[in-house]
């Protein structure tokens, strides 16, 4: 196949549809022509593609894919399960970053730092399903810790900001805030709860076992991607923030693993940026990772409530490594190794 390809955005004009472009542009993906799709309501609107390229939006329902080598799909799920296949059977790969392949076991669901080999599957459907950005970056953390010693047991609480559901979420915390300065009443409609100076312990819906699917997610995607003898329990937090995840993880391995040890790994690992000094203001912060590519660590120290156990905080901005830049990296290892 030739080394640019073509390649459509389904989603173009959403947070991570947008943030695709950005990130496609950046990391000088080699296109030959890129469409941004999205639905019939949002056709000839335009959104940017690099510093100097307009691209006016086509309608998804209409569009022939038949053309097109690599399709990235950010639409929302229900428009994933209808589209998704008619491109994948058009002859274009898709990487779908909505949740609606990631437990299909004939999709692949990836993290190129973690599971890379995995990416062969994607002949079975041509589909290769985006994890959950609150899983891409504990992935990103732990897969370098449970290569040196295996992981047991990990108990994780996120922290996650409000773009994590969409712009209308974002407008929801911003006019919040600003009622509360005016004086104005608080209308609830994106949220159960107030979401400004407030924290809602509800992401997704609930499960019969208690759990809301977001924490589930992170449960099954972690042993589909990692290790399956991996127990996961989480705590998933919507937070008053535009923008990054934030995460403390707590860590139990089968073998000694300290804090020091953990240390020296991250230094080296892939994706990672270490940011732990034990001074004030000596970690990251979710302002602070908006707009990088890394999954930051910070505050790490033993867990000494089990044998082998370490803790860290873990942030990273969810629309680039949480979406958009996992699904880009994902086209980059299709071009480099598979195309």
């Amino acid at each position: 196949m030739s080394s640019s390809y073509n390649v459509a955005v389904v989603g173009a004009t959403g947070n991570v549809g947008r943030e695709i472009l950005n990130t496609l542009d950046e990391r000088n993906f080699p296109v030959n022509e890129v469409h941004a799709l999205a639905s019939s309501r949002s056709v000839g609107r335009e959104v940017s593609f690099g510093e100097d390229e307009i691209l006016k939006i086509q309608s998804l329902e209409d569009f022939d894919f038949s053309g097109t080598d690599i399709a990235l799909f950010s639409p929302g799920a229900s428009i994933s399960a209808v589209h998704a296949p008619r491109a994948a059977a058009a002859g274009c790969i898709v990487i779908d970053n909505t949740s609606h392949f990631r437990m299909d076991p004939d999709v692949p669901l990836i993290v190129p730092e973690v599971n890379p080999e995995a990416l062969a599957g994607y002949v079975r459907k041509n589909i290769i399903a985006n994890p959950n950005c609150s899983t891409i970056q504990m992935l990103v953390a732990l897969k370098p810790l449970h290569d040196v010693s295996p992981i047991k047991r990990v108990v994780v609480s996120t922290y996650q900001s409000v773009s994590g559901g969409g712009k209308e979420k974002m407008d929801e915390l911003f006019n919040q805030t600003k009622a509360i300065y005016v004086n104005d009443p608080i209308k609830n409609e994106q949220f159960t709860k107030q979401i400004a100076f407030n924290l809602i312990p509800h992401i997704d819906v609930f499960m019969d076992d208690g759990s809301t699917k977001e924490e589930w997610k992170m449960v099954v995607e972690t042993k589909k991607i990692l290790d399956p003898s991996i127990r996961v329990v989480a705590t998933c937090v919507r937070a008053p923030v535009f923008i990054g995840h934030a995460e403390a993880v707590h860590v139990e391995f089968e073998d000694e693993m300290t804090a020091d040890q953990a240390r020296e790994i991250f230094k080296e690992a892939d994706g990672i940026a270490l940011v732990d000094q034990r001074v004030d203001g000596g970690y990251m912060t979710p302002q602070e990772c908006a707009g990088e590519d890394a999954v930051f660590i910070s505050r790490l120290r033993d867990d000494y409530t089990v044998d082998h156990g370490i803790a860290f905080w873990c942030v990273s901005d969810n629309l680039r490594k949480g979406a958009a830049l996992n699904a880009v990296q994902i086209a980059e290892l299709l071009a480099s190794d598979y195309l």
